[in-house]
């Protein structure tokens, strides 16, 4: 593999070993930014093995159970390239070709947490082609990011009542991203949307009573878990998965990376050799995170139990 010339873990760190509870389960990642995840590798790893987005998926997913996931393109002016790939997988021989035996999905939208003012009827329009290719299976992310505010809030919520507005029209299931704007996300999401729609809350850190009122009020709603529940910063996540799980025999989670950021912090006790932080998440990542749910499930529930939730969750969802 190439050189790293920086300091920190080299290339081939990337690769994973199985997961030692890992057996059959497959994983389905339901909300990863493929594109930006190999140009992350490609920025750190300049002269490394992996040419193509293609040999990169292949090369780090191969032989880990990787079944699918939903790449998410949410900015804006849309990137065209999102068409090369998506189209790379509906012919099922390209598909095999480009993919392995991996099921590449996409989604599309424009979310708060980049620049809503941005939002055009011009991007509108490319988000609806997107809407109508073959591989798409969602609207999203869009939503409200009182954090970092790149936008007014009143142009973001704007933007996001549109969206929802035309992903209702279709039929698209939802992906929510929402930060510190709890009462706007809330308040919108039940204007707009109708009660039975599918919705997946992207990445949940916000209050676990926010995350309730929305479940309860939501019957095909389902929170998204990254690798952030296992951050010792981050208590929101796990107390609302430990109270779903108590509540449900089935709980309405999901699993996903939002790669290429917050690599699980429990991985590294699978790496012994690693010298410093991976630079990237990805999806092969997934079962490190499953582990730390199962952990808050208590008992009954392993690595795999949560990972096969997670797949029949993703079907309920996106039907992947």
């Amino acid at each position: 593999m190439g050189k790293n010339n920086r300091k920190g873990p080299s290339e081939e760190c990337l690769i994973l070993p199985t997961h030692p509870r890992h057996m059959v389960a497959p994983i389905v990642d339901t909300h990863t930014h493929l594109v930006s995840t190999f140009s992350a590798y490609k920025q750190k790893y300049k002269d490394g093995k992996y040419k193509t987005v293609y040999e990169f998926a292949r090369g780090l997913y191969q032989g880990k159970n990787v079944s699918a996931l939903v790449d998410v393109w949410c900015e804006a002016p849309v990137q065209r390239v999102w068409k090369e790939i998506a189209d790379s997988a509906v012919a099922q021989g390209d598909r095999k070709e480009k993919w392995g035996d991996l099921e590449y999905w996409c989604s599309s939208g424009h979310t708060g947490r980049h620049e809503a003012k941005f939002y055009t009827s011009d991007v509108e329009k490319d988000i609806l082609e997107a809407m109508a290719h073959p591989r798409n299976v969602g609207w999203g992310e869009i939503g409200l990011d009182y954090h970092y505010d790149n936008s007014p809030r009143d142009v973001q919520r704007d933007v996001f009542s549109r969206q929802l507005r035309h992903a209702v029209r279709l039929g698209k299931p939802i992906t929510v991203h929402t930060r510190e704007a709890d009462e706007d996300t809330e308040r919108i999401l039940k204007a707009e949307v109708p009660k039975d729609h599918k919705i997946h809350v992207h990445c949940f850190t916000d209050l676990p009573d926010f995350g309730q009122r929305l479940l309860d009020h939501f019957p095909n709603l389902y929170i998204g878990i990254t690798g952030v529940i296992t951050f010792s910063s981050n208590e929101n996540t796990s107390n609302l998965v430990r109270q779903m799980f108590t509540q449900s025999p089935s709980p309405r989670i999901i699993l996903e990376t939002d790669a290429p950021y917050m690599v699980p912090a429990n991985i590294y006790g699978s790496l012994p050799t690693v010298k410093g932080r991976l630079p990237l998440s990805h999806t092969a990542m997934i079962p490190w995170t499953a582990e730390f749910v199962a952990t808050i499930a208590g008992e009954g529930w392993d690595v795999e139990r949560v990972l096969e939730l997670g797949k029949i969750n993703a079907y309920n969802v996106y039907s992947v």
